[in-house]
C-alpha cells in the first residue's frame, strides 16, 4: 500500500506495498475498521440508553461513553490509516476499552451482570483488536485481545459462559483479520519486487540494444576498413592512404567508437547508466511528433530503396527513434546476411490508427527455426533490437521466411501506444 513514500513488507510493520493498478488491499481493511468503530459506538450508546435505568450509577456510565465517543471521533482518522495509528493511538484505545469493562462491573447492577449483560462499550473492544491486528498481525491481535479477556473475567462476572463465548470469537476474529493483513502486505511486497525486477529487466534490455547497434556499427567499419585494405584503398586513393586522408579519418572514427562501446559495455555489466550514443538524440520535448521518413532516408543506397507517403508520417520523437532503429537493425541484418548482391526495400504506410514499416530483400531467405537458434545461440538481434523495441512501443514485429524467398519484416505501431520505450 502506498501512503507518504514508505514501503513495508512483512509481519508486525505498517505495508505500503501497491499491488498491480495502484489497487491496494490492506487499506481498504484499515478504512474498515474505522467504520466498524463508529458503528459499534453508535450501538454501545444505544444498548446503554436502552437499560441505563437500570444501572446502578448511570451518570459514570454516561460520562465513560461520553468519553468514548469524543476519542472514537477524534481518531476515525487515523484508524483509516496504518500509518496514522500509532502504537501510542492504539495504546490509548486499549485503556479506554479496560477501562470501560472494569466500570462495568462497578457501575451496573450485580444481578444484571449474572445475567449476562454486556460491558459498557461492549463491541467496541473489538475495534481495538482489530487496530492492533492491522498495525502488528495476528500475534499482537492475540495480546490485546487477552488482555481484553482478563479485564472482562476479573472485571465484569468472572468465568461465565458468556464472556468465555465472547472471548473465543474475539480472538479468532482479531488472528484472522491479523493473519490476513501479513498475508495481504505479503503478497504486495513481492508483487512490487517483481514489477521492480521486470521494469529493471527493461531497462538493461533496452540499453542492450543499444550496445548491440552501436557495436554492429563498429564491426560494420571494421569490415568496410579491412575490405579497403586488402583492394590497396578505396577508390581514387593512394596506396596505404596519405596522413590525413580518409584513411586517417576512418581510423580515427573507428577508435572513437570503440572508445563509445567500451564505456557502454563496462556501464551495462556494472549497472550504471548507459553513455550517450552517437545518432540516438532525440528532441527535448518527448511529446513533440517527429517525421518518420527523415529518419529512415539515411538508410536508402544503392542497395536499399525508401518508400515512404509524399506527406510526413509523425510520431512522438522517442517512438519514432525507436521504430527508426528497429527498421535500421533489420537493414543491417540484409546487408551482414542476404548476401553481396542482395536488394533490399523498405515501404512506410501511414494509416490512422497505425504507422506501419516493412523491409523485404530478395536474399535466400532462412528456415523457420533459424530465429531460435540464434537466440539460443545469444545472438540477439531479432529478439532485441527489433521484438524488444517494438514490444515496449506496444507494437509488434513479424519476421516471414522461407529458404530461397527472401525475408520480410513487418513492424506495426499503433498510435494509441506510440509513446516511446516504457
Amino acid at each position: 500500500m502506498t501512503d507518504g513514500g514508505r514501503t513495508g513488507a512483512g509481519p508486525g510493520t505498517v505495508g505500503a506495498a501497491v499491488a498491480a493498478g495502484g489497487m491496494s488491499v490492506e487499506l481498504p481493511l484499515w478504512r474498515a475498521i474505522s467504520l466498524f468503530r463508529v458503528l459499534a459506538l453508535c450501538y454501545a450508546v444505544l444498548r446503554f440508553f436502552d437499560s441505563y435505568l437500570q444501572f446502578l450509577h448511570p451518570v459514570a456510565g454516561w460520562i465513560y461513553l461520553g468519553a468514548l465517543t469524543l476519542w472514537t471521533l477524534a481518531s476515525t482518522r487515523a484508524f483509516s490509516n496504518p500509518h496514522r495509528c500509532t502504537w501510542y493511538v492504539l495504546a490509548t484505545d486499549l485503556v479506554l476499552a479496560v477501562t470501560g469493562i472494569v466500570m462495568s462491573g462497578m457501575v451496573d447492577d450485580p444481578s444484571r451482570i449474572s445475567r449476562g449483560a454486556p460491558t459498557l462499550p461492549t463491541i467496541w473492544a473489538a475495534g481495538t483488536v482489530l487496530g492492533f491486528a492491522g498495525r502488528g498481525g495476528w500475534r499482537w491481535a492475540a495480546a490485546a485481545g487477552s488482555v481484553i479477556g482478563v479485564a472482562n473475567i476479573l472485571g465484569h462476572g468472572g468465568p461465565t459462559g458468556d464472556n468465555v463465548h465472547n472471548i473465543v470469537l474475539l480472538m479468532v476474529a482479531g488472528c484472522a483479520i491479523g493473519y490476513v493483513i501479513e498475508l495481504a502486505r505479503a503478497s504486495e511486497a513481492t508483487l512490487t519486487r517483481a514489477l521492480q525486477v521486470e521494469a529493471a529487466t527493461r531497462e538493461r534490455e533496452r540499453l542492450s540494444r543499444d550496445i548491440h547497434d552501436g557495436v554492429l556499427q563498429v564491426l560494420a567499419l571494421v569490415q568496410r576498413r579491412g575490405g579497403e585494405s586488402a583492394s590497396g584503398g578505396p577508390p581514387g586513393a593512394p596506396s596505404g592512404g596519405a596522413a590525413g586522408g580518409p584513411g586517417d579519418a576512418d581510423l580515427a572514427e573507428l577508435g572513437r567508437l570503440a572508445g563509445e562501446q567500451e564505456r557502454a559495455l563496462r556501464a551495462l555489466m556494472s549497472g550504471g547508466p548507459l553513455p550517450a550514443q552517437r545518432g540516438a538524440d532525440t528532441p527535448e520535448d518527448p511529446d513533440r511528433p517527429q517525421d518518420l521518413r527523415t529518419l529512415l532516408a539515411p538508410y536508402a543506397d544503392e542497395r536499399v530503396t525508401v518508400s515512404a507517403p509524399g506527406t510526413p508520417v509523425p510520431l512522438p520523437a522517442p517512438a519514432a527513434g525507436e521504430l527508426a532503429a528497429a527498421v535500421g537493425a533489420a537493414v543491417d541484418n540484409v546487408r551482414r546476411h542476404a548476401g553481396p548482391g542482395a536488394r533490399a526495400w523498405i515501404l512506410v504506410e501511414d494509416e490512422p490508427e497505425a504507422v506501419t514499416v516493412t523491409v523485404r530483400d530478395d536474399g535466400p531467405g532462412f528456415a523457420p527455426d533459424r530465429l531460435g537458434e540464434a537466440e539460443r545461440a545469444g545472438r540477439l538481434g531479432v529478439s532485441q533490437s527489433i521484438r524488444g523495441r517494438l514490444r515496449d512501443l506496444g507494437g509488434t514485429a513479424e519476421l516471414y521466411s522461407a529458404p530461397g524467398e527472401g525475408v520480410e519484416v513487418e513492424l506495426r505501431v499503433p498510435r494509441a501506444t506510440a509513446v516511446g520505450p516504457r
